[in-house]
């Protein structure tokens, strides 16, 4: 798309975001789960009214096929506001993509098409409690084949949307003697299937967000619900998370640009000691911070959304943004909390909502503390064999 048509697309779905999802972002927070999906259902259907429905999905799955770097940028704007990727369609991408390479058309008539149509969330399935999930060999969950069918055992958490989703696509160990990258594959399981359990909803900071603890015991589906190759649950995953990193950290620049935006109207129109906030110098402070942040942050996602699109793996590039956006989002919406006094700790702004949905982002997708060691080591390795080291101005 070029650059003129591409402001166009930004500002009218920054326009949806604002004038149809703001509004009734406070109702869609509190709201028990049927009636919340009422309110989606009908900013869903004023998105597609609008031609903004399943942006970055493929056309010839009913979405606009918008490309990589596009829908990235386009992302950007979604992210302002979490209930956005549901109204807009787009929270399915990463999953609608994954079942659309490795699944059979069965699985798109059955789930693609109608998953992308809005009809019901993706459900994912891989970490579990009791095990430190950073490192996913460790997973428990089994499956065998018995009577031509895969009989699952096992307990996930964290398994978003699964209340309101049609199957959950579970990773988990079938291959006994295989080495451990090659020894889990992907499941996809009906979530009305006798053995599927939902053990409850997970708060995580105090938030209903979607998450929960499911139980699968003894849980039978036929063999065909394999996707992808057997073993190769790793290998499909890291496919599905590498982009959808890079999407996260689009949206975490939109949840930025948003605090940062409160922050600095709030800066105008407060008075404290004879001037605006705008006129102390501490507080600039917090603007420059700020604003160098997010365009850093902005920079480095935009270079490895490039890179990957450009077919290139973009292993350290995506780790450093994990980490490098996750703190961005922390610190700008810190000081926009900061700069809001009292109000900013109670719910008459988004930013508190906002401040623990950030501090979530130091953890899923790979705690910071494995992208950090996974980029040292790598970065060490070329010292120690004796190379050059690596240049990040190369695309490599």
């Amino acid at each position: 798309m070029n650059a003129p048509a591409m402001t166009v697309l930004r500002e009218r779905v920054l326009r949806f975001v604002e004038d149809e999802i703001y509004p009734a972002e406070a109702a869609l927070d509190s709201a028990p789960r049927a009636q919340r999906n009422v309110l989606l259902q009908t900013l869903m259907q004023r998105a597609k009214a609008q031609g903004l429905w399943a942006l970055g999905h493929p056309r010839e799955l009913g979405g606009q096929g918008l490309p990589f770097m596009d829908y990235v940028q386009i992302n950007e704007v979604i992210g302002r506001s979490f209930w956005a990727m549901q109204a807009l369609g787009t929270l399915s991408l990463q999953d609608s993509l994954m079942v659309h390479r490795h699944g059979s058309e069965h699985w798109h008539a059955r789930y693609l098409r109608p998953m992308i149509a809005g009809e019901f969330v993706p459900s994912f399935a891989m970490t579990e409690p009791g095990i430190s999930s950073s490192d996913p060999t460790q997973l428990q969950t089994r499956a065998h084949l018995e009577g031509g069918h895969w009989v699952v055992d096992g307990r996930k958490w964290f398994t978003t949307g699964a209340a309101d989703a049609r199957y959950t696509t579970v990773m988990c160990r079938t291959e006994a003697d295989a080495p451990a990258h090659a020894a889990f594959s992907l499941i996809v399981v009906p979530t009305d299937a006798p053995g599927y359990r939902i053990v409850r909803e997970l708060p995580v900071l105090g938030i209903n967000g979607g998450h929960y603890e499911i139980e699968l015991d003894r849980l039978r589906v036929p063999a065909d619900h394999l996707l992808g190759a057997r073993g190769a649950g790793f290998a499909i995953a890291q496919e599905r998370l590498g982009p959808g990193r890079i999407y996260h950290c689009m949206r975490w620049l939109g949840q930025a640009q948003r605090a940062f935006d409160l922050m600095c109207r709030r800066l105008q129109a407060r008075s404290a000691f004879g001037s605006t906030l705008a006129d102390k110098q501490l507080l600039q402070g917090y603007v420059f911070d700020s604003a160098a942040a997010i365009r850093a942050a902005r920079l480095l996602t935009l270079d490895a959304a490039r890179k990957l699109d450009a077919g290139l793996q973009a292993r350290d590039e995506i780790a450093i943004i994990k980490v490098v956006g996750a703190r961005m989002l922390h610190d700008v919406i810190d000081r926009a909390i900061q700069v809001h006094g009292a109000e900013g700790l109670s719910d008459d702004t988004p930013l508190g909502l906002m401040y623990r949905h950030a501090r979530e982002a130091r953890i899923y997708d790979g705690p910071d503390e494995v992208h950090m060691q996974s980029v040292a080591r790598r970065v060490l390795k070329q010292y120690r064999d004796g190379g050059a080291g690596i240049d990040f101005g190369v695309d490599t």
